[in-house]
């Protein structure tokens, strides 16, 4: 392997180095490659493999397994490069606090003492978790990020350190690190006498998420010191779906079919590439339904649009599947409960008016800017918007509930989709990843779910240990049944009597995080037990990856042997489908996330690809003739 090769070179010459490959590539093979190799020439030397997810860290350590190789995620390497500093971590995070860097989570006044931590009867020590509590030495994700960025930039020492710990650092999906990681490596190392060699692998054009670099242009030899190796065979796609990309594509890198016979897009009996097919569908129909496009590709083009494992239908947005998925009640009320709108339209007026509200349900806060404000340009600032009306009239039971609430608890009844959809699976085999968004009810009702598909299964010894369910006798076993049958074959039954049911019968075990969210969350988990409960069991299945919807972000990484992706921005502003089409500014932010959005769907396709528009303009149909092939422009209806 040519590239295994030239990145060795540049790992003897003491070089930083770079591995650039499209979609397909086989980035992650080639990185195993470069460490096993390390490990035959460098046994005893550490290295230290970094990536993006849980999901990628378990790949590698599947591929390689070595006791001087440590692959974590980019929070739990900067973690362990920091954690066991406490002095020095400490200051840090006080510094950081009164300088107004971290500002989140902070309950004491300001500037915190030097000693905060330590001059206590209990000193605390800086801990790393999942949920942030400053006032315990508790940081989250994104301090991790910020403190470790400071400490390498003002301890010389700590880049000593780290760097005779780990003489190579290897950088998977670069182009999703956080800048603040790329400076620490490439920066703050150099300010370090012992220098290991830094390796990035991965794709600027599959940057798809704005917290990360992007790429590292400013970096690459002759400008800076990490060399470049360009790896150019595809070998996933077929040419059809190849030539596409490389249209797509606007860095100057051009794919092209593997030469190994063995590859997966490659034809086994003949050698040479899989043709595949592309197509560009569309309709002058604003009414046309999309069942007649799967319709299209069911009947026209042999697809199983049914399938959840090989083929996936690709939208913008969790909120343009809901629908499609049987889950558009739990995602209206985690997504734009009107109430919930209408309460921080409410909350602003009060807060730019300094309006006293201590005491007062949120009812009453109604009724005292009411009296306060009769003038008609500040009534209509806290009154229901044109958007909100139809909502609040249609559920004058919501309404009330609300104005029941204690204004100031009210305030603090978060909602948001990631407690609903959160870590989402590409297929049902694929691992969770470690911590997750889903609120304290999503989560109980997962396990109810997990319990019975346990029994189901007739993992028996698993689900008991599970549940506290206690089996003594026949009729014991009688009644467990009659229970799981009753909620799996219901479709009468709202989520709050399941839940009900789940604990009369202990069917999950107790839970005090549910009973916590009951508490403070009285709204969402009032309205959430409404909603029938085969609506979270579609939910469950769509997070389980069982279903054939996915987000156009959620496929990154994975492939699929049929790919449907459907044009529609769902009124996301930071996308443009349009101007994908259409505009030759691809410096312009939306462009450009818009156009590396859509080679990274394109790209998923191991065989057949097709993309769906509505109602395109002529300049889109003329850039769809381009980029597919006019024989390849499908128009229905």
């Amino acid at each position: 392997m040519a590239e295994l090769q030239d990145i060795m070179n540049h790992i003897h010459e003491g070089h930083d180095f770079l591995l650039s490959g499209g979609a397909g590539s086989g980035k992650t093979y080639t990185l195993v490659e470069v460490i096993t190799q390390i490990i035959r020439e460098n046994p005893h030397s550490k290295i230290a493999c970094v990536t993006y997810t849980n999901a990628a860290v378990m790949e590698i350590e599947n591929r390689v397994n070595h006791r001087n190789l440590h692959v974590s995620t980019i929070h739990d390497f900067l973690w362990d490069c920091i954690g066991n500093f406490q002095k020095d971590l400490q200051l840090a995070v006080i510094n950081l606090i009164n300088d107004g860097v971290i500002t989140r989570g902070i309950t004491d006044s300001l500037p915190l003492p030097l000693d905060y931590y330590s001059n206590r009867d209990e000193p605390a020590t800086i801990q790393y978790q999942e949920h942030i509590q400053l006032s315990k030495g508790v940081i989250s994700h994104d301090e991790v990020l910020v403190v470790a960025k400071y400490m390498f930039a003002h301890y010389k020492k700590l880049n000593d350190i780290i760097q005779r710990k780990y003489p190579f650092v290897l950088i998977d999906e670069y182009q999703d690190t956080n800048e603040t990681v790329i400076k620490i490596l490439l920066e703050h190392f150099k300010k370090s006498n012992t220098r290991s060699v830094v390796g990035f692998f991965g794709d600027s054009m599959q940057c798809i998420y704005d917290d990360g670099v992007g790429d590292i242009e400013r970096y690459i030899h002759p400008n800076g010191d990490v060399y470049e190796v360009r790896k150019v065979q595809n070998r996933r796609n077929p040419q059809n779906v190849i030539d596409l990309a490389n249209k797509i594509r606007t860095d100057g890198l051009i794919q092209q079919p593997s030469d190994d016979g063995r590859a997966p897009n490659m034809e086994q009996e003949t050698g040479g590439v899989k043709a595949g097919t592309i197509r560009f569908i569309y309709t002058d129909k604003e009414d046309l339904k999309l069942d007649a496009v799967r319709d299209y590709l069911n009947k026209e083009e042999y697809w199983n649009l049914t399938s959840d494992g090989e083929t996936k239908e690709l939208n913008l947005t969790h909120n343009l599947i809901s629908e499609k998925a049987g889950f558009g009640t739990l995602m209206e009320i985690h997504q734009s409960d009107k109430i919930i709108d209408y309460r921080d339209r409410v909350k602003k007026f009060v807060n730019e008016n300094g309006v006293d509200t201590d005491g007062l349900t949120f009812g009453q806060v109604l009724e005292k800017l009411c009296q306060l404000y009769t003038d008609p340009k500040n009534v209509k600032k806290f009154t229901p918007t044109e958007s909100m009306k139809p909502f609040i009239d249609a559920h004058p039971e919501l309404m009330s509930l609300a104005t029941t609430y204690d204004y100031n608890a009210f305030l603090k009844m978060y909602v948001d989709k990631d407690q609903l959809v959160d870590d989402k699976k590409q297929n049902e085999g694929e691992e969770a990843k470690k911590g997750s968004n889903r609120s304290g009810l999503i989560k109980y009702l997962y396990s109810i779910e997990e319990s019975i598909a346990l029994y189901e299964d007739n993992a028996f010894a698993d689900f008991l240990r599970k549940t506290q369910i206690k089996i003594g006798k026949l009729e014991d076993k009688r009644r467990l049944k009659a229970i799981i049958t009753e909620i799996s074959n219901s479709t009468d039954l709202s989520i709050g009597e399941v839940v009900e049911l789940a604990q009369k019968y202990s069917l999950v075990g107790k839970d005090d995080v549910l009973e916590k969210y009951k508490m403070t969350n009285p709204y969402v988990f009032y309205r959430v037990s409404q909603v029938p409960y085969q609506e979270f069991r579609n939910l469950y299945q769509y997070l389980e990856g069982a279903t054939p919807f996915s987000t156009q972000h959620k496929t990154k990484g994975a492939e699929f042997d049929n790919v449907f992706v459907i044009l529609d921005n769902g009124n996301w502003r930071n996308y443009n489908f349009e101007k994908l089409f259409t505009s030759e500014d691809f410096n312009n932010s939306v462009v450009k996330r818009t156009r590396k959005l859509f080679y990274v769907c394109c790209t998923r396709a191991k065989n057949n690809l097709a993309v769906y528009y509505k109602c395109p303009s002529q300049q889109v149909l003329e850039k769809a003739v381009e980029w597919f092939g006019e024989g390849n422009i499908i128009k229905i209806g």
